[in-house]
């Protein structure tokens, strides 16, 4: 007599969700009116990375650690929001500059997270794929430190660009893209080049998703750089910082 299998069904599936490129447009022209709309970051991403953050999971397993670390599924935010444990970091460590980065900036984990849970989605799921989601999602200003890019609209635009690379989302390229297209308008500065380097930036590197990001905050940052052939950004850096916004003129 066959066993019936009455386990409740994951809200997650292994087959990839339809893509719907025509809210993610809606929301691109959203966020390159306004970078700070953080929230239409998280539409295009639910819009178009489809099975991305699920290959990333399935990725982890077959790295050197990854075994433990999707084992162990811990929650990187609450580590970021604990101010004690960042203040025991070192100066010149990468979490010691993500620490001076977020309070100089005014900004935190909690704040992300906060936006990553308006609109429809099952940011908080119990499900690794999930879990994998909320990892990509809380080491994004980590990845702002290990890059160089700050917060302006050139160093998100190129950030982006980084993190289609190494995650494969095209949520990631379709933001890239467009600031990339935006961009063209503007053009006393090689604002576009800065873009296209901050993508080849993020393919020269280690794949930056399965690495233990509680011992690598604890890493000095140049030597975690060198580490994980984090390449400099030379063009970023030679843009002048108080030029860096205008690299996303307003549409027509």
């Amino acid at each position: 007599m066959a066993l019936v299998d009455t386990t409740e069904r994951p809200a997650f599936r292994a087959s990839a969700p339809k893509l719907d490129w025509l809210h993610a447009f809606r929301s691109l022209r959203r966020l390159l009116n306004d970078k700070e709309d953080t929230g239409q970051v998280f539409e295009i991403m639910r819009a178009l990375n489809g099975n991305s953050t699920a290959k990333g999971y399935h990725r982890l397993l077959t790295t050197q650690q990854g075994g433990r670390i999707a084992y162990e599924r811990r929650e990187f935010a609450h580590l970021l929001m604990d101010g004690a444990w960042l203040d025991s970091l070192p100066e010149g460590s990468v979490g010691g500059a993500y620490r001076d980065f977020v309070r100089s900036e005014r900004i935190s984990a909690e704040g992300l997270i906060k936006v990553s849970r308006q609109g429809a989605g099952a940011v908080d799921e119990q499900h690794p794929y999930a879990w994998m989601g909320r990892r990509t999602r809380d080491v994004h200003d980590v990845w702002h430190i290990l890059t160089g890019y700050h917060r302006d609209g050139l160093g998100e635009a190129c950030l982006v660009a980084f993190s289609f690379a190494q995650t494969g989302g095209l949520g990631w390229a379709l933001i890239a893209l467009g600031a990339a297209s935006r961009a063209r308008k503007a053009k006393e500065q090689p604002y576009v080049k800065a873009i296209w380097q901050g993508y080849r930036r993020g393919q020269a590197a280690k794949w930056l998703l399965g690495e233990d990001y509680e011992r690598l905050m604890a890493e000095p940052l140049e030597a975690a750089r060198r580490r994980l052939n984090i390449t400099p950004a030379t063009i970023y850096d030679s843009i002048p910082p108080q030029v860096r916004d205008q690299s996303l003129p307003q549409a027509a």
